[in-house]
């Protein structure tokens, strides 16, 4: 009996282990199915990540970065305007179309600026200054909603986050796009030509994608791209937003169009990206590897437009300018030939007529010297609309510009029953159709919908070709000279050296105060057309100063000095008639 009972005690044992070994055994087998569950994820999440890229990522080390530093973000800019950010981990939920900061005890976020972050955002994502749909802003979470969040897509490149404004726009897309890209991936030297572009704004390619393609080796990611790679992306290191800097016009979305007020941009900056991009372009300019023959072949270019705003008496406008200027004509179109073609004809061109329009943006490639003709249809202000004025005219662009307005109104043609974003009016009621009808000139207005700026500059035209020749006779005194164009010195004058005062009293009412200086350090070693002398000479506890321009560097002053008096004495050097210096310390001249 004990012997039967010690028997089964042994098997129930025997039982024991095997059910806890078979159990063991199930449970590894679990943990490795999951294991390997995880792994063939985070390998799949890896190819997906380098389907973005080709630099290798080591997913489960870039998730514990995400998962234990979470997100960090640095800025620059005072204000949501001018304000560019650098982020670690910023992530995208391609489903809610949203970014997403995630916090953990290692994160940062400068400046901090609590709810003063959607006031009225974070930062602008174009380089349109205050526009409210380019705001860009995030969602926060804490880095443990991880664990129930997809499994995040990382992107190994440096990228550089955006919008761009317009893209089938040639105007918008240098002005707004091209332009304060190609700055701003200067400004931080990890932006280079590996770095990658995201276009945020939900536009496709548009007509010009091939000019973006060539300020990075990377092909840039379109938001509608995103979705493809997974729910959750995450840029390891990322800047978002662009520099306002090169940009030089406003389009009057709160005031009518016009200059910005503060243009910091010259044209050497404009002339050093045209240069860096006909460089990607494979185009020489003049001066390069033509043959001395096409050197002396001058010639000038006329925009062919094909479906509006056309004019009319092409080909007799055409002849009348070659036998004005003695050149070869040459005519470009962007409805039939490519860019790169374009631009080519435009870089060696000294003389470039077009109607108003996007095109003419084109003329930051003509070599300097050369002249802009922009010709506007009936009731169109010139003084109004000044994007490709205000481009020609600065500093370093070395171009003239030369307006043309037409006055007849039975030389052009409009088309009321268009469309109104073509200039159709047929959609008004019969009192606002009148007025714009009967109207002789366009008011000032707001960008972007006015029908009547719309109707007349659509307006198809008859060039009045006397007048415009008389036009460009009044600006361009000779023929263009493309050779004899050189850069305008853009370097400012120093400070004027030992600057001083000697006073003298002649009488009780008379007296006479002599100022000297010496020349600025830097003008020694500089080839300066013109330099003249900037005097500013203040009685103290007055207002008002008078000032004086001077060729030398000693002068004695006596009118309107009075004996026993106090004068403050300010002095600069300015070149060629604009280029000004800083003042020297202020002199206080006691009588």
């Amino acid at each position: 009996m004990r012997a039967a009972s010690c028997r089964m005690n042994v098997a129930a044992i025997l039982n024991g282990l095997l059910v806890s070994v078979v159990a063991a055994l199930l449970w590894k087998y679990v943990r490795l199915s999951e294991h390997a569950a995880v792994l063939e994820e985070e390998l799949q999440l890896t190819r997906q990540s380098q389907e973005l890229s080709q630099a290798r990522i080591d997913y489960h080390a870039a998730l514990l970065a995400l998962q234990e530093h979470g997100t960090r973000m640095v800025c620059t800019g005072k204000m949501h305007t001018d304000r560019i950010c650098r982020f670690d981990y910023l992530c995208y939920c391609t489903e809610a179309e949203e970014f997403v900061f995630f916090h953990s005890n290692s994160s940062f976020m400068l400046p901090n600026l609590g709810p003063r972050r959607f006031q009225p955002a974070l930062l602008d994502l174009s380089s349109v200054e205050d526009h409210n749909t380019q705001y860009f802003n995030f969602l926060e979470l804490p880095a443990a909603a991880l664990k129930f969040m997809p499994k995040p897509v990382f992107v190994p490149d440096v990228t550089l986050i955006l919008n761009r404004f317009n893209p089938d726009n040639l105007m918008h897309v240098f002005h707004d796009d091209l332009l304060p890209i190609f700055y701003t991936m200067r400004q931080y030297s990890d932006l280079d030509d590996e770095a990658r572009l995201v276009f945020m704004e939900g536009w496709g390619e548009g007509a010009h994608f091939d000019l973006y393609r060539l300020l990075s080796n990377k092909q840039p990611l379109l938001k509608e791209q995103l979705r493809n790679f997974g729910k959750l992306m995450c840029f390891t290191k990322s800047y978002v937003g662009l520099s306002k800097m090169t940009t030089w016009y406003q389009y009057g979305f709160v005031q009518p169009q016009g200059p910005k007020a503060n243009i910091l941009v010259s044209g050497n900056e404009i002339r050093q990206f045209a240069s860096s991009l006909m460089e990607k372009l494979n185009i020489t300019t003049r001066g390069g590897e033509e043959s001395a023959a096409e050197e002396k072949d001058e010639y000038f270019v006329v925009f062919s437009r094909s479906i509006n705003r056309l004019i009319l008496n092409e080909a007799e406008l055409i002849l009348a300018l070659v036998q004005e200027f003695q050149m070869r004509a040459v005519t470009v179109s962007l409805e039939e030939q490519n860019f790169p073609r374009i631009v080519k004809v435009i870089s060696g061109a000294s003389i470039l007529v077009s109607m108003h329009g996007a095109q003419l943006v084109s003329s930051l490639f003509l070599p300097r010297g050369a002249v802009v003709v922009e010709l506007f249809p009936y009731a169109v202000n010139p003084e109004q609309y000044t994007p490709y004025k205000t481009l020609a005219s600065l500093p370093g662009m070395d171009l003239q510009y030369v307006a043309w307005r037409n006055m007849v109104e039975e030389n052009s043609v409009a088309y009321p029953e268009r469309p109104w974003e073509q200039g159709g009016i047929a959609h008004l009621d019969k009192e606002e159709q009148d007025h714009i009808l009967t109207s002789k000139e366009v008011p000032r207005h707001l960008c972007c919908r006015n029908p009547e700026w719309l109707y007349r500059i659509y307006q198809d035209t008859i060039v009045d070709i006397p007048s415009l020749l008389e036009a460009l006779r009044a600006i361009v005194k000779t023929r263009p000279n493309l050779k004899k164009a050189k850069p305008a010195s853009t370097v400012h004058p120093g400070r004027v050296r030992e600057p001083q005062c000697q006073t003298s009293v002649q009488a009780t009412n008379e007296a006479k105060l002599t100022v000297s200086w010496q020349i600025p350090w830097n003008l020694k070693y500089l080839k300066v057309r013109e330099v003249k002398y900037e005097v500013w000479i203040q009685e103290q506890g007055e207002n008002t100063y008078m000032p004086y321009i001077l060729p030398h560097q000693n002068y004695t002053f006596s009118e309107n000095i009075k004996p026993f008096t106090t004068y403050l004495v300010w002095v600069r050097c300015i070149f060629n008639k604009n280029l000004l210096g800083p003042f020297a310390d202020v002199l206080m001249c006691r009588t």
